[in-house]
């Protein structure tokens, strides 16, 4: 059996194709080897963000599933960094360039972008279904039934939040860089994914420097992980509150060039009706091939793996050099 190590803007995980399995892992065996392989002093290649699950589609026009399990082994609704690399492999599997996959809330296109750069193959997915209501996230005790570009003395004073739901929760900040490298981020994002009286299941946190039209630099604390090179679902959720806040400088229908930790996406929001959709576009990068046994797998035994690097990581290290460097903000701190 092959698992891959992959990451979308430095958003690593590890890829694992259940089809592929005589025996499927059950949901308690993918928790533990999640929590295994993830961990940077247990696991291996210094551990990830989670683990992609790759599994048949249950829905009609979906040609594959996937489950993203966090590295503290709670299930996320959605990925949008994680969803590329799983779209780049089902996309070489099944010979195809656009389809739809079926995620926890909602079936998704994604579909073959052109290449960031030589060796840095990109993809397109859809991000939604996208509410702002309180029950969707869930929020409370804030007095509200939706936040959008409100002051909230409760999380920070002299900042405005909204939050939404895509559907992975989300509080987001417009702020300047000297609170983007502050410690204000961190912990509010501790408090909010610890027991809160605001969001019972936690909340994805992200803070947001405005760079010029259609230009943004993004630093998200992930629920059930912490800081990440970067959130596919924070940067598009971050782009769709740009456009409805500062309309001078965030557009719908306009591809805006999102900068993180990790290296640059791009964006683009729409609005139909009352109805949201974001397309999140970057790259969909193989680091390592893993090859380990089934029943390793199942026992979550990392101690017989044989590994084998890919050239990639040395193409997408390139392109990252040729970006315009933002703010040099390590993922750890």
């Amino acid at each position: 059996m092959q698992i891959e190590k992959v990451h979308g803007s430095e958003n690593h995980f590890f890829l694992l194709d259940q089809t592929k399995l005589q025996t499927k892992l059950s949901d308690q065996e993918l928790v533990e080897f999640t929590k295994k392989i993830a961990n940077p002093q247990t696991g291996i290649l210094a551990g990830s963000d989670g683990v992609l699950v790759i599994d048949q589609a249950t829905h009609e026009g979906a040609v594959a599933q996937m489950r993203v399990i966090n590295a503290d082994g709670s299930e996320a609704s959605m990925c949008g960094n994680g969803l590329r690399t799983v779209s780049r492999y089902l996309a070489q599997e099944l010979s195809l360039d656009q389809f739809k996959v079926q995620t926890l809330n909602a079936d998704l296109q994604v579909s073959k972008s052109e290449s960031f750069a030589p060796n840095v193959p990109a993809f397109s997915v859809e991000i939604s279904p996208v509410s702002f209501a309180a029950e969707k996230l869930p929020f409370k005790n804030l007095n509200t039934d939706e936040l959008i570009d409100q002051a909230v003395p409760e999380f920070l004073p002299n900042l405005k939040f909204t939050s939404l739901a895509v559907p992975n929760p989300h509080l987001i900040s417009f702020v300047s860089a000297e609170e983007l490298a502050s410690d204000d981020l961190g912990n509010l994002g501790k408090r909010l994914n610890a027991k809160n009286p605001y969001f019972p299941d936690g909340v994805n946190v992200s803070f947001a420097q405005i760079l010029g039209k259609n230009k943004l630099f993004v630093r998200t604390y992930e629920r059930g992980v912490g800081f990440t090179n970067a959130c596919g679902t924070g940067m598009s959720a971050t782009s769709l509150a740009f456009a409805l806040t500062h309309p001078d400088q965030g557009q719908f229908d306009q591809e805006i060039t999102v900068y993180n930790p990790g290296g640059m996406v791009k964006t683009n929001v729409h609005k139909t009706g009352e109805t949201y959709k974001i397309n999140l576009i970057g790259n969909a990068t193989v680091t390592h091939h893993v090859d380990i046994s089934e029943a390793d797998l199942h026992a979550a035994n990392l101690d017989n793996v044989t590994i084998t690097k890919t050239e990639e990581e040395t193409a997408y290290q390139a392109f990252v050099t040729q970006l315009p460097k933002i703010n040099d903000i390590s993922v750890k701190s």
